[in-house]
């Protein structure tokens, strides 16, 4: 029987080609509206949003060269000790947009009359009612409780706003080969099934990327996390070498999150270490190098620009975590402990 899970990840492709056709012109008059109206983004976001969050921080610093923090909620909602957000502007991230401590850090956006933007799958939401401009992801009902197809637009919800800001029509022809690139790396890793197996009985794990994929190896680490009830641990590349790299023994599993761009060589040093201590290799690559020294080598397509690589290279980590739910027994569509709206104050 086809999971609630397994449906939604593979109704990506079309959720990100829905999102490109109805709200790159809405990303575009916002960021338009928006321009020379601030000098930061402050965002607020929990969860798989707050990764969406971390995979901005590097493409609106890079791409737009805007400074990018995230909020620390809880200072607005429940110390009630907003900072002051002069020159701001504050983006709000969440699929349902109904957690008080994220839409808090909106309202004071309004107070002091901040200009905001709420990305989420509820038009209706407190969160989009909170905010000046809401860019709806339009990804349909989300019924499992891991997200998988919000995830993914929200990053390219954010991508559509950062290109729009730049004003960059080369780049967004890159964005239009998103639907496909994903189709494809869906059917890649789905060949893999059958090899996914052998780690439902990991009891631990490090998650290693770095650059534009350190907000990758955070989702890829949740997923394992909410689907499989594994301790997996994100770092980046750099992080790891600083002390958390003695962790790696024989057989100890290493997801490498490793497309082309700037960071490759970085993650292959990481790789060689672990292959070196006879660690157990997951690696997510488009590099025939890299995937030839994993014990389970999950490709993505070729030609992925390393800005939007994240939205193809989370995709064969939902994979082998919903595969790892599977064969340890678990209801991929509800894990334990879990609800599909969490609202934290």
């Amino acid at each position: 029987m086809t999971s609630i899970l397994e449906q939604e990840i593979k109704e990506q492709p079309e959720v990100i080609r829905r999102l490109i056709e109805y709200s790159a012109d809405q990303a575009k008059a916002i960021m338009d509206a928006l321009r020379g109206k601030f000098n930061y983004i402050l965002i607020a976001a929990r969860g798989s949003s707050d990764n969406a969050a971390r995979y901005a921080q590097y493409l609106f610093q890079i791409i737009n060269e805007v400074p990018v923090a995230l909020a620390t909620p809880s200072v607005f909602s429940l110390y009630h000790k907003a900072p002051k957000l002069e020159g701001a502007l504050v983006i709000g991230i969440s699929q349902s947009g109904q957690s008080p401590d994220i839409v808090s850090v909106l309202e004071e956006a309004r107070r002091q009359g901040r200009p905001s933007i709420a990305i989420t799958n509820d038009p209706s939401s407190p969160l989009a009612q909170a905010a000046q401009f809401t860019l709806d992801l339009q990804a349909g009902q989300e019924k499992a409780v891991a997200a998988t197809k919000t995830y993914t637009a929200s990053l390219l919800a954010i991508a559509l706003l950062s290109n729009a800001l730049a004003e960059d029509k080369a780049a967004f022809g890159e964005i239009q080969h998103l639907p496909a690139q994903i189709e494809q790396a869906i059917e890649q890793s789905m060949q893999q099934i059958s090899r996914m197996e052998r780690y439902c009985y990991m009891q631990h794990g490090a998650v290693i990327g770095r650059g534009f994929n350190y907000s990758t190896a955070f989702e890829v680490a949740l997923k394992i996390k909410e689907l499989t009830g594994i301790t997996t641990v994100p770092y980046s590349s750099a992080d790891f070498l600083h002390g958390p790299v003695a962790s790696l023994t024989r057989g100890y599993p290493v997801f490498g999150i490793a497309p082309s761009g700037i960071m490759a060589e970085d993650m292959s040093a990481i790789i060689d270490k672990a292959n070196a201590m006879q660690a157990e290799l997951v690696v997510i690559s488009d590099l025939e190098e890299l995937l030839a020294q994993a014990q389970l080598p999950l490709p993505i397509p070729p030609g992925v620009p390393e800005w939007l690589s994240p939205l193809v290279a989370v995709i064969p980590g939902q994979i082998l975590a919903w595969q790892i739910a599977l064969s340890r027994g678990l209801d991929p569509d509800k894990p334990k402990g879990l609800s599909k709206i969490t609202e934290t104050l």
